[in-house]
This record gives structure tokens, sequence and C-alpha cells, in this order.
């Protein structure tokens, strides 16, 4: 499979740089792989595709204020930091992008905020763009925490959402079942579920389940080879409970669905199945790159967003959809009107 089959033509007017008004109100193309049948719905009729004893999968991670802006010393010179995970608590140690980071050296200071509330000494250069940051900060650890994430900023992806931060955007940009701290990036098909609609699963019989996959930038970053066996996928660390496997594996055996929501879901429970094709408890990292052909073990249903052209999310899609039924769906949603991107509309593959 190649990286060129994944080309289509979008229009940037058709990525969606605000959320709809309402979380369960965005469009929805529902993909019927059995009938290679396409329809067009609110999500919140989702809750016609499932019934008593389904399990729907969710990635319960919870994105953090990961984008900074501050000044070089000396030169005063604007920068912007990205926090993308700590390394050491006691130290205050952070693995960070810096941007530009042409200008940062090993042993420069960066001051944040107003009268230089933060300040961080670079420690390492760990890659082109990464830095190892250590915060100079002498108060307790929750005090920093509190500093820390005061002074960032909502990490909308700037690759598709190219405006400045909204105050809606601190809510928006996260799903209401958010649990687990770690992510830079939102599990975006868990956007669409708004309380209502989850109170009406329940009420319908349907079974909540969730692991956690701490969304890393990855998600974002381009495909360089054209033989997509060649690239290699990031690590990103998930954590899958055993009463989720409980769960999950008694619908299997039930004969019921068992959905993913989202390609995050999707990955994690592809990253550890038994031999007999069950959901095993793992603790760990997954670096799983699915592309077509995949033969999928666990889900046997999926929501996900409408993703851009050579993305290795449309690529997982692709190979859990059918390659030419979902890349025809995309055309038609491109001729339907359909948001795409992180804020876009929704699609359910069944």
């Amino acid at each position: 499979m190649k990286l060129s089959r994944f080309k289509y033509e979008l229009d940037p007017e058709r990525i969606a740089l605000h959320p709809a008004d309402h979380r369960d109100e965005s469009k929805l193309m529902v993909l019927n792989r059995a009938t290679q049948t396409v329809e067009h719905k609110l999500f919140k009729d989702v809750l016609d595709y499932f019934d008593d004893k389904d399990v729907m999968v969710f990635n319960d991670t919870k994105v953090f204020p990961a984008r900074l802006y501050g000044n070089k010393e000396k030169t005063g010179a604007e920068i912007e930091v990205f926090l993308l995970r700590e390394l050491n608590r006691e130290q205050r140690l952070w693995d960070v992008l810096v941007d530009p980071a042409r200008k940062i050296r090993i042993g420069n200071k960066l001051y944040f905020g107003d009268d230089d509330l933060l300040v961080a000494e670079v420690i390492d250069n760990t890659t082109s763009r990464g830095r190892t940051l250590r915060f100079l900060f002498d108060g307790p650890y929750d005090e920093f925490k509190k500093t820390l994430y005061g002074l960032g900023e909502t990490p909308l992806p700037k690759e598709q959402i190219n405006r400045p931060v909204q105050p809606e955007d601190r809510d928006r940009y996260q799903t209401i079942f958010a649990k687990n701290e770690g992510a830079v990036a939102a599990p975006t098909a868990g956007l669409h579920f708004s309380r209502e609609l989850m109170k009406r699963l329940e009420i319908k019989g349907v079974d909540f389940s969730y692991v956690t996959l701490h969304v890393g930038l990855g998600n974002f970053r381009s495909v360089d080879v054209e033989d997509l066996t060649k690239h290699k996928m990031d690590s990103e660390q998930i954590w899958i409970k055993n009463e989720t496997c409980e769960m999950v594996n008694a619908a299997k055996q039930g004969k019921r669905n068992v959905c993913a929501v989202g390609t995050t879901v999707m990955r994690t429970l592809e990253s550890s199945v038994s031999t007999q094709g069950y959901l095993k408890p793992f603790e760990g990292w997954t670096n799983k790159f699915l592309f077509p052909p995949h033969e999928f073990n666990v889900a046997n249903s999926m929501i996900t967003n409408f993703h851009l052209p050579y993305s290795t999310l449309l690529m997982m899609v692709a190979a859990f959809g059918g390659f030419d039924f979902v890349m025809e769906s995309y055309q038609t949603a491109i001729k339907e009107g359909y948001r795409f991107g992180t804020y876009g509309d929704a699609m359910l593959i069944i």
C-alpha cells in the first residue's frame, strides 16, 4: 500500500475552525460495510445503531494546556514552547518542542509570564526540534503545576486550526469523560459525545468501557515514505485495565457490537490482543501503525472524524472500512458539505 493512494483534493475551507454549537449535533455519515451503503444523519442518531449489551470503548485521556509563549534571555526574542511530557517530577524536567528551534542552545534561560513568573533552563538537545527544559521553581509541586498550566494555552493543532485560542476551546477541546491527564491532542471522535447522549445510550443498555492513550503530536506528523511499511509511528503511552478486557471480551463472546470510539482507541485495542483475538490487559507503549490490509481483532465498528489527505489516521480508517469504500465516501462527504479535521463531523463504520 502506497502513500500516494491516500491523496484526495480537500479545499482548506472544509476544515472546521470551530466546534459545532452542540457536541452531539455534528453531521454523521454512516458506512455499512455489509451493504456498501452510506446514510447521512446527525451525530445523536448514533443511538439507533447500538443495543443492549453492546460496548463502546472510549479514550479517557485528558488534554493539558501544553502551549507556552515566552522570551529568551538577553535578546528577549519570542519563543513558543510546546510541552510534550513530564520527565521528572522532582527535578521539574520536561520534554518539549521549541519554535524557532535554531536559536535555542543548551544553557539558555527562557522566561514566561508577567514579571517572569516562571523561568526554565535548556539542559539538553535531544533532536533537531526537541529539548529538555528544567523549570526553576522553588515552591511545592502543586503550586508549580498550577503556575505552569495557568500560563499554558489549549494546544489546538495549528496545522488545522490556525486561529487564536478562545475561551470555549478549553472546554470543547476536551471530552466530557476526560480523566487521566497526559495528552497534547484531543481524541477527537470522543468530542461528539454529550452528557445527554451518554445518558440515552446508557438507558438503552449500551455499556461504556475506557482505555487510556495519551495522544501525542505524531498524529499530525506527515508520512514521508511512499512505501508505508517503512513508516515508523511515534510511541504513545497506553493503559488497558482488566475490567475493560472483561467487558469487551464478554461482548465479543456474546456476539455483541464492540465500537472503538476513535482511532486512538482502535490503535490501543489492536496493540494488546491474544492469539484467540481477545483483549489483554496492558500498560506500556505502542507504536502500532494500522494501514491496509489489516485484519482487526477486537472492535467490529468504529466512530471517527474525517481526516486529512495522506494522514496515518485516514490510513487506519481505510484499513477498517475498506480502502475503496472509505475513499469513495470521502468524495461524498466533500460533495455533501461535511466538515473535516479535529472540530469536524463524524463517521460511523458498522
